[in-house]
């Protein structure tokens, strides 16, 4: 028998690594099943995958899955819009213009908190507390000279808590049901229209990344997906197995997140990630009364609207709980590209770089 070369010895490695994190994303999503938790599919391997990183176990994602499961999470989001919702579009004046407000005071709150509690350097703190995207966030507080590790950590733990606490909070508080419905209750979606979804989410995310979008993997889907349901050429959404699917792969790339994580930085960075959750959940929670005593969102959708959470995520959470999901998409499409603009715009005015 020959031996493997290196290459060949890591590529078997890699591929026993991922088997072995698919085998083990798989047991937590049967075990939530059985348990009966909110979203199995997408808890079961985030929490599972979770533990074993912060137990150092050698997790692989597959960066294909992972991908693919965010186009897929697109389409749905984009399928969802119907001209019902358009129509109710112009209603959401007013609470899109809170969003700059709710930005603002994230920043507020957040920055002297990561500085005088958590010891954060000012372009470190000043991106924490940017509830933006993930990588952006990394990426502009990196080039402005802060904490890569804590960036991501801070950031990861973010969407992570928003994940996990925000389903018990809205099956408990409005008594929903996130049980998959019965294949026998649901219309099965047919091929031509799969086809149909299927090029939307490769062309759209190509296209978005052609054109720099951010987000381009969900946010180029859901433009073709939407463009496909208004003009009635869709009216399906994917099948819930693929849904399942998303939900299982994005519940493993969150979970395996935290690979590598010390005690320290537990005690740390997350701890310090987890607080600003908290924080950020109360300043969603009085924004969402103010709106919802206003008459200008029910509490549902003021909470998807206003949470803390990542964009695919929120989606995901929007549609599992049959909330309308333009009012959300609007809001959180909104509050992302207000802080790409303006993030860096105003890291300049302060001053906040490397030192040189």
């Amino acid at each position: 028998m020959s031996r493997l070369s290196l290459r060949e010895w890591l590529r078997v490695s890699r591929w026993k690594a991922q088997l072995g994190t698919l085998a083990l994303a798989g047991a937590g999503a049967w075990c939530f099943l059985w348990l009966g938790v909110p979203l199995p599919w997408l808890f079961g391997p985030m929490c599972f995958c979770l533990v074993a990183g912060l137990m150092r176990a050698p997790l692989v994602t597959n960066d294909a899955m992972t991908m693919a499961s965010r186009l897929i999470i697109g389409v749905t989001a984009g399928t969802a819009i119907t001209p019902d919702v358009v129509a109710h579009i112009p209603r959401m004046a007013y609470t899109v213009a809170i969003v700059p407000l709710f930005v603002a005071t994230a920043g507020l709150v957040g920055v002297p908190y990561f500085m005088r509690v958590c010891g954060f350097d000012r372009a470190t703190a000043y991106y924490a507390a940017m509830p933006g995207g993930l990588t952006d966030m990394v990426l502009f507080g990196r080039e402005a000279g802060g904490d890569e590790r804590a960036l991501a950590l801070v950031h990861t733990t973010r969407v992570v808590a928003t994940v996990a606490l925000l389903p018990v909070l809205l099956a408990y508080a409005f008594d929903l049901d996130f049980t998959p419905p019965d294949k026998a209750q649901v219309s099965p979606t047919p091929m031509t229209e799969l086809l149909l979804m299927g090029i939307a989410g490769y062309a759209g995310w190509r296209i978005a990344l052609r054109l720099r979008l951010f987000g381009a993997p969900v946010l180029g889907p859901l433009i073709l997906g939407a463009a496909l349901s208004l003009t009635g050429l869709v009216e399906h959404r994917p099948p819930a197995e693929v849904i399942s699917a998303a939900q299982f792969f994005l519940g493993v790339a969150l979970g395996a997140g935290y690979v590598g994580v010390t005690f320290a930085e537990l005690g740390g960075k997350v701890l310090a990630g987890v607080v600003y959750v908290l924080i950020l959940a109360a300043l969603a929670g009085f924004v969402t009364e103010v709106v919802v005593q206003l008459g200008l969102l029910s509490p549902l959708e003021g909470l998807l609207a206003f949470a803390p959470g990542g964009q695919a995520e929120m989606m995901l959470l929007a549609l599992a709980a049959g909330a309308d999901i333009g009012i959300v998409v609007v809001h959180h499409l909104v509050r992302l590209v207000l802080i790409i603009l303006a993030a860096p715009l105003v890291a300049s005015r302060l001053r906040l770089g490397p030192r040189k």
